[in-house]
């Protein structure tokens, strides 16, 4: 399966900005509160997302505030990526076998897919790269994916037609499910 049901796609004229953070729900918005990288969904730890430089300011402090630079990134995924940019050249992203793609690139969905589990699987010997890197292998990718796919399965239980008596105790549990989860996120 795909790793991510839609390619984010950053809005072509956003007004410039002195700030990169002034971005923040714009980037939020095209990536579809989603990690760029990860594929994550950033409810209920949005607080926790940052905004990545794609081509680190270490590399061309140019594009610090360069809209198109600009990556919506879970915590996780932007201090692993951090400065890394083996190639070296502000031009070049990858060598093919080391580097990064865009996660705006359809190139980018073409690295990977999910597992039926909910694991991030590298199909590329750069999407490989990009794993470890990134570590997108750490359980919380997984948790987080099975977590949303919980949710979306509750959503359709509500409608779906059980016997009163069953479907209430059904979801009482999914309601405790999602109480601990918001009480564990603090919101």
């Amino acid at each position: 399966m795909r790793l991510r049901d839609k390619t984010p796609t950053r809005t072509a004229g956003v007004s410039h900005q002195n700030d990169f953070h002034a971005y923040r729900n714009q980037l939020k918005t095209d990536f579809n509160c989603r990690c760029g990288y990860c594929d994550d969904r950033d409810a209920p730890r949005a607080y926790s997302f940052e905004i990545d430089h794609f081509v680190p300011q270490t590399i061309d402090g140019t594009k610090v505030t360069e809209y198109s630079n600009l990556v919506y990134a879970c915590k996780s995924c932007n201090n692993a990526k951090s400065a890394k940019w083996p190639t070296g050249d502000k031009t070049k992203p990858n060598d093919g076998k080391e580097g990064w793609i865009d996660p705006c690139s359809q190139d980018y969905d073409d690295q990977f897919e999910r597992g039926s589990d909910g694991k991030i699987l590298p199909v590329t010997e750069l999407g490989g790269w990009m794993y470890e890197n990134l570590k997108l292998w750490k359980k919380q990718h997984e948790i987080l994916w099975n977590c949303e796919q919980l949710e979306s399965n509750i959503d359709k239980l509500e409608t779906f037609p059980i016997p009163d008596g069953q479907k209430d105790a059904l979801l009482a549990l999914y309601r405790q499910y999602r109480g601990i989860i918001k009480s564990f996120y603090g919101v």
